[in-house]
């Protein structure tokens, strides 16, 4: 494993597998070659045989944006377990693991049974774990292996009961690492007053089955724009999580303890999360900030680009926004029933549409050659399930001619791809696979 905190054997083979019908999007000359004697060939994205819609990666803005946070976090001096639920993507983790992440988070029992199958070894799954099935597969796979790293989330004594119960009932030999979830009304799980998240803290510390380790949250459910308003609550919030850590640490919680895990984060206000975890805390108490941002890697065209907290600094600064957006699908119009419509070969099974619809970017016509769109040339308006309708305002668009898109929000895109092309320019070097 040269990769720390990940099998890279597992990884590599994935270059094995061969690829088929199952692929969306792959050419049918591919099939029966694996993915590696496909890459060999150093493959054209517009040449190849690719096949419509298709969604690629720029290698260029994937190791940009890997690199812009791991820069950032060590300036700040924060560490990063970014959300593989982005991705579900191991060639991906494998990038953030030895761009310096310090693990990665995970949202379900499936996902983290994904992580483990390719040897993820420090995982924090930012939820409850309570499924009795789920609990003994845990307690397994920590005997089993002595170097996994796992923490999750509690946010009740009724959680801390049946955690304990089922792995008792399993007879788990390891202590399952915890840390206490403080909420907010009306948001996401997690205690919603400090007094609460102190009960569940201390039957933490009554239960042999469990080692509480920190405190956990989520602030991105609290905002749902960057206005003065949603970023003020965010900052009150966080002022609460610092608030929890300090009376666990003075009533003695994290007594002997190496490290106290502090972790919150997603990719929308992460400043203010670094601005809270960065102040002193109290004396002697072993914090390790950790911030669970997942959409930079992908960055967008839509969601993130507004509410990024680089991209907003851009907008005060005029400085280049750190972040560059690395995903873009490819589809085809093919038809145009009337005057000022079009319709493409992609739809909600294709892309994200639950934040912002498809941006039209550039087109590639009969000639090869890719031109920019001018900008309000054209729209997607709406979305079917196989087709993208488009609104002309003056774009020369013909029916064979190919558009590239840019997309919003990466979590709802990834899920729709098994395996998609990285591309550096229009060669093909890598196809990543999914599992979702």
């Amino acid at each position: 494993m040269s990769t720390r905190g990940i099998n890279t054997a597992a990884v590599r083979a994935l270059h094995d597998e061969r690829i088929d019908w199952r692929f969306k999007g792959m050419p049918s000359e591919a099939f029966g070659s694996t993915v590696g004697e496909f890459l060999a060939q150093r493959p054209k994205l517009h040449e190849a045989g690719f096949v419509g819609p298709l969604l690629v990666l720029d290698d260029a803005a994937l190791r940009h944006n890997l690199q812009t946070m791991a820069d950032w976090c060590a300036q700040h001096g924060l560490q990063l377990a970014p959300h593989g639920k982005t991705t579900m993507a191991p060639q991906l983790f494998e990038l953030q693991l030895a761009n310096g992440s310090w693990g990665i988070t995970a949202a379900t029992l499936s996902q983290l049974r994904v992580y483990r199958a390719f040897g993820v070894d420090r995982i924090l799954l930012a939820n409850q774990l309570l499924d009795p099935s789920g609990l003994a597969w845990l307690a397994d796979e920590l005997d089993a292996h002595p170097e996994f790293e796992f923490s999750c989330f509690v946010d009740s004594v009724r959680g801390v009961q049946l955690m304990s119960e089922a792995l008792a009932r399993h007879g788990a030999s390891r202590q399952v690492d915890v840390l206490v979830e403080l909420g907010s009304d009306g948001a996401r799980t997690g205690a919603r007053t400090i007094a609460e998240a102190r009960e569940i803290a201390d039957r933490v510390l009554e239960n042999p089955m469990l080692r509480l380790v920190g405190v956990g949250g989520y602030e991105g459910a609290l905002g749902h724009d960057v206005s003065e308003g949603a970023l003020s609550v965010v900052d009150g919030y966080m002022g609460r999580m610092r608030e929890l850590v300090a009376e666990l640490a003075e009533a003695g919680h994290f007594s002997g303890l190496d490290e106290v895990i502090v972790t919150c984060g997603g990719s929308a206000y992460f400043d203010q999360v670094a601005q809270a975890f960065t102040e002193p805390w109290p004396a002697g108490l072993p914090v390790v900030p950790v911030l669970r941002s997942g959409g930079y890697l992908l960055h967008d065209d839509g969601f993130y680009r507004v509410r990024s907290p680089f991209s907003r600094e851009h907008r005060l600064t005029g400085e280049e926004r750190p972040f560059h957006p690395a995903m873009r699908v490819w589809a085809q119009v093919t038809s145009r029933p009337e005057e000022g419509l079009a319709l493409l070969t992609m739809g909600r099974r294709d892309v994200s549409f639950d934040q912002d619809l498809p941006e039209p970017q550039v087109i590639r016509g009969a000639d090869g050659e890719i031109r920019e769109l001018a900008a309000g040339s054209c729209e997607v308006t709406s979305l079917a399930d196989q087709h993208a309708f488009l609104t002309v305002r003056g774009a020369d668009l013909q029916i064979g001619d190919w558009m590239g898109f840019g997309l919003s929000h990466p979590c709802t895109v990834f899920d729709k791809w098994a395996l998609i092309p990285v591309v550096d320019g229009d060669t093909v070097i890598d196809l990543v696979r999914t599992f979702f």
